[in-house]
């Protein structure tokens, strides 16, 4: 049953009306109060922060059910995949995993299965379930998970697929039940979707207008975490730097900053920011205050001004080293992070040569890099894309290697230094090692007791790799 189908022409409109702000819009069918009860769900999430955010609130309604958790598929009765559109193998991910469990749908017809997030609000993705994926039972997107107890409800008693996904400007909604992953680490929405319409990306279209919480909201939910012991929050939007320019309070970014900062929290990061809205107010703001971490991921995506302004980045290299500048100057040893990508259509081995000589200038301390994808509904997926995969996943690889050197490079200074360490949890790769992030987001990894899962220790770091860093506890 097709309730609402995405539409991404209509995804691309934006009015100037006002964003209606809703509080506590969950509406619990009789039907489904405790419905849940004695059964499993397992969530799989796919792409950024946002997602995983999603996915909490997803979490803390079907618990709100009477679910209860599972990560094992064999013991679940609802299997939600929380999906992203920004790469195509990131999709054949999601389709190569759903397709797999046929047999599982087939030995359990009782079991529900739901794809939710970005690659819902695409028309593309619609069109593929229902013509390959039929024992799929529920699809819906990211502007309506508010819903999600009344469109279970549909497709536990329909015999078709149930999709209900709008295309639309979008709303805020407060106060979604939630589960959070983490008991001292939190991420925070103070905004959702994007005006920026970069040329190569679909997010404008999956995720809306660009709609901000009202201030008093978020300092509310930040409270609260304080309360509950929280050590560190990550401001969400996919451009935090446009905050509060829709709401006409006489507020931005740079004021919310500083009004989460006085709350003292320990630990405050923020992402993602788009260059071109990094106003000097915001960095003021960020040197002002300690509990602002000294880690800023800013994506700069080329190092050519002529590749830039076919991505419709609106700015230029030389203002992007400006920016850059100002940041390391204002914000002591400030590790900064950024994305970058290469093969973008008509993009020459003279304008890839400009990106590696921005890396060369900036020195990042991260980078996420990509070869093009091109996304069905944007504009670069209509231009001529010149560029081969062969030569793609050159660049690539060019590129990587250097950037994994100032990495490395980066690390070295904090050796023999003691850092600030929120404890994750044992490592991953090692159980009998703790492991965390220190104030500047590297990966420092110690033997200590699991008693200190959730603390700031201090650590000294004795030995330096290119992606983490190794220590000992100290006093």
């Amino acid at each position: 049953m097709i309730k609402n189908k995405p539409n991404l022409k209509k995804a691309q409109k934006r009015s100037n009306k006002d964003v209606e702000i809703i509080e506590d819009k969950i509406y619990i069918p009789n039907e489904m109060v405790n419905y849940g009860n004695n059964k499993k769900y397992l969530i799989q999430t796919y792409g950024c922060q946002a997602n995983e955010r999603d996915s909490e609130n997803i979490s803390g309604i079907l618990e709100l059910l009477g679910y209860e958790r599972t990560y094992d598929e064999n013991n679940s009765d609802f299997i939600i995949f929380n999906t992203c559109a920004i790469r195509e193998n990131a999709e054949n991910k999601v389709f190569g995993k759903i397709g797999s469990l046929k047999k599982l749908k087939r030995d359990n017809p009782s079991l529900v299965i739901a794809l939710c997030g970005c690659m819902a609000q695409e028309e593309k993705t619609i069109e593929k379930i229902l013509s390959s994926y039929q024992h799929l039972d529920l699809v819906f997107g990211t502007h309506n998970i508010n819903n999600l107890p009344s469109l279970l409800l549909d497709a536990l008693y329909s015999k078709e697929i149930i999709v209900d996904v709008t295309s639309e400007e979008g709303q805020v909604i407060e106060n979604l039940p939630s589960n959070r992953a983490s008991k001292f680490k939190a991420w925070v929405n103070i905004m959702f979707g994007c005006d920026k319409f970069c040329t190569y990306c679909i997010v404008p279209y999956t995720r809306g207008k660009e709609r901000s919480r009202l201030m008093e909201n978020i300092l509310d939910e930040v409270n609260d975490l304080i309360k509950e012991g929280y050590q560190e929050i990550t401001l969400l939007g996919q451009n935090v730097n446009a905050y509060g320019k829709d709401l006409n309070k006489g507020y931005g970014f740079a004021k919310l900053l500083e009004n989460v900062a006085k709350t003292n929290i320990p630990r405050i990061r923020f992402m993602t920011s788009h260059p071109w809205d990094f106003t000097d107010e915001m960095i003021d703001v960020i040197s002002k205050y300690d509990n602002i971490m000294p880690f800023i991921h800013l994506p700069v995506q080329s190092g050519n001004n002529g590749v830039l302004k076919k991505m419709g980045r609106r700015y230029s290299v030389e203002e992007y080293k400006i920016l850059f500048d100002k940041l390391k100057k204002a914000k002591t040893d400030v590790a900064m992070s950024t994305d970058i990508i290469v093969g973008f259509p008509e993009e020459t081995n003279e304008a890839f040569l400009d990106t590696l000589a921005l890396v060369d200038y900036c020195q990042f301390d991260n980078a996420f890099t990509f070869a093009f994808s091109p996304r069905t509904g944007t504009p670069a997926a209509k231009m001529k894309d010149n560029v081969g995969e062969d030569e793609k996943k050159a660049r690539l690889a060019i590129l990587n290697e250097k950037v994994n050197g100032y990495f490395l490079k980066n690390n070295q200074r904090f050796f023999n230094k003691t850092l600030k360490v929120l404890v994750d949890g044992p490592s991953k790769k090692n159980s009998d090692v703790l492991s965390g992030y220190s104030e500047h987001n590297k990966l420092v990894n110690f033997k200590g007791s699991k008693m200190l899962i959730g603390k700031i220790v201090n650590v000294k770091i004795n030995d330096v790799k290119s992606f983490s860093l190794e220590g000992e506890l100290v006093d």
